[in-house]
């Protein structure tokens, strides 16, 4: 997938444990891990804006885009 999750770094930053963002978020840890791991299909933006905020970051230092094509020239 090209889009990635960077959720444990800047967890590991802010020293912050998953379920404590849960808490502070008001989503589930289930939810948050399948974010964490890069299955999610999607995330509402509400969402984002409460982990950038608990997180102390932008969107962009949460998510970035791979593309899958590089290097096969």
């Amino acid at each position: 997938m090209p889009i990635t999750v960077k959720l444990d770094d800047l967890l590991h930053d802010n020293r912050m444990t998953l379920t404590k963002l849960a808490d502070r978020v008001g989503i589930t840890i289930a939810n948050l891990s399948i974010l964490k791991t890069g299955k999610a299909r999607a995330m509402r933006f509400s969402t984002l804006e409460a982990i950038c905020r608990e997180l102390n970051c932008q969107p962009g230092d949460l998510l970035s885009f791979e593309d899958e094509l590089e290097g096969d020239g």
